[in-house]
């Protein structure tokens, strides 16, 4: 089925199954329940983690398969929303051109940088790539101010020329007139979820990118990206030129945070230099590692973990823990709340910064080799309790 064998098949049909049914499955609590606040179905939340998971994806064609590790993948993730945003303002509200124009734009930039970064390699090409996103954030920051409109950042307003639609006569961005803040919110009992035109738009795109990253990890040229992350200068050594097989990884993982920076911009048209931080450049990095670089579903199942922390445990705070621990007396609940609160709310990210520890100490293979192991540890338990049965029985078998 589309060029994949049954077992891919099978893996792209279990993604696009939990993608298309996540505002659904990320509210498991009814709306007046205490434990609602950890329903992740909502429109935001929910575009959040297919697009970066995009991003996410991307990245991975160059580290999981090269091994290069790039400190500087959030410079393509804001040229690909301000090339959008531009798209917004010049041409018409339809997310379509404005994506076209944001992978092109990504893609050419990654050219340059990826030209002159890949005449190094291993920390010295991650130093190279982390300078040009710095100059790239400080460009757009407080250089290119016409262009970016500095660190206010590049919105759409009413006096936009936009060629195709006609000044003003579009406010939201949209596809083919379907707005992507457009929201169908279905009752189910005490569930509400929460249908989202947006959501739905990026699902779909992260499943063609995820089913483009199949692809290209069982291609030849996916065989080839590996054998240099094994040894590249072996592979020199046999007459092979590998500068131009991770210049093309290089590349296009470029455009794939290109599109995750234009589908940020569909879903919220603001573009801003505090995409193109090194910060955004790192926390790619950790949804990689954290879900197992190298490997096809685990940099979609990081960018989904990093982002259900930063938007759900931040919003936990004191009140919500006094909450929590009113059935306990006084003394123990402001106990609690006291050991507790750095781990939440603004502290959050110290949480997830230990459980990272935790995997890399423990599960250097990320979430996926996790979830592996359990599935190894189960089978084995069936495995030696049908042993055992079937022991038992032929012992209890009369002798002939």
């Amino acid at each position: 089925m589309l060029g994949l064998d049954k077992k891919d098949t099978t893996l792209l049909l279990f993604v696009a199954l939990i993608t298309l049914l996540a505002p659904i499955i990320m509210n498991p609590f009814p709306t007046d329940s205490s434990l609602a606040q950890f329903n992740a179905g909502y429109p935001d939340l929910m575009q959040r983690f297919v697009i970066y998971g995009i991003f996410a994806i991307g990245f991975n064609i160059l580290f999981g398969l090269t091994g290069y590790l790039s400190f500087g993948h959030a410079a393509f993730l804001g040229v690909g929303s301000y090339s959008a945003v531009w798209m917004f303002k010049l041409l018409s509200m339809n997310v379509i051109p404005a994506i076209v124009l944001s992978v092109i734009v990504a893609g050419l930039f990654s050219v340059v940088i990826g030209y002159i970064s890949l005449r190094r390699s291993g920390i010295y090409f991650s130093i190279l790539t982390l300078a040009f996103a710095q100059m790239s954030f400080n460009l757009a920051y407080s250089v290119l101010t016409p262009i970016t409109n500095g660190e206010t950042g590049l919105q759409i307003t009413l006096s936009d020329p936009r060629i195709l639609d006609g000044a003003g006569a579009a406010r939201y961005t949209n596809l083919f007139g379907a707005e992507m803040n457009d929201t169908t919110t279905v009752f189910a009992g005490a569930w509400e979820w929460q249908l989202n035109v947006g959501f739905y738009v990026s699902a779909v795109i992260m499943l063609l990118a995820f089913y483009l990253s199949i692809r290209i990890f069982r291609s030849p040229f996916g065989m080839m990206l590996r054998a240099v992350k094994s040894n590249q200068n072996r592979l020199n050594y046999t007459g092979l030129n590998s500068r131009p097989y991770t210049l093309a990884a290089f590349v296009i993982s470029g455009m794939y945070a290109g599109l995750a920076g234009g589908l940020l911009a569909s879903m919220d048209p603001l573009a801003g230099a505090e995409r193109m931080q090194w910060t955004a450049s790192g926390e790619v990095v950790l949804m990689t590692i954290l879900g197992g670089a190298g490997t096809l579903l685990g940099p979609v199942l990081g960018a989904g973990f990093i982002k259900y922390f930063e938007n759900i445990f931040s919003k936990i705070n004191d009140n919500v823990l006094h909450g929590w621990f009113s059935v306990l007396p006084d003394g123990v609940e402001n106990l609690l709340v006291t050991l507790v609160h750095p781990f939440v709310g603004n502290g959050w990210s110290l949480t997830l910064g230990l459980m990272f520890m935790l995997v890399v100490i423990f599960l250097p293979g990320g979430l996926i080799e996790g979830g592996q192991r359990c599935g190894r540890f189960i089978f084995r338990r069936r495995g030696r309790n049908a042993g055992g049965a079937e022991a038992e029985g032929k012992a209890k078998q009369p002798a002939e």
